[in-house]
């Protein structure tokens, strides 16, 4: 699996849309459509964002290793 797909398995799972993370990320949908498909990289401060919503490790979200760990 991709590192940005990923990202759209992650929110997904959590039953969100793009509009709901856009506005975590203070961005649009239709940028987070682009990360989701690997059209554009998406910045570290944003993987960090997610990373605290989500409670996720970024090394997971960003596909370094398949087991979901928990932020502390």
């Amino acid at each position: 699996m991709d590192f940005f797909e990923r990202l759209k398995e992650v929110r997904e799972d959590h039953d969100l849309t793009q509009a709901e993370i856009a506005v975590v990320l203070k961005t649009t949908r239709q940028q987070v459509g682009k990360w989701e498909n690997g059209v554009q990289m998406m910045g570290v401060d944003k993987y960090i964002a997610l990373a605290r919503h989500y409670n996720l490790s970024v090394d997971y979200l960003l596909g370094l290793t398949d087991e979901p760990r928990k932020l502390k």
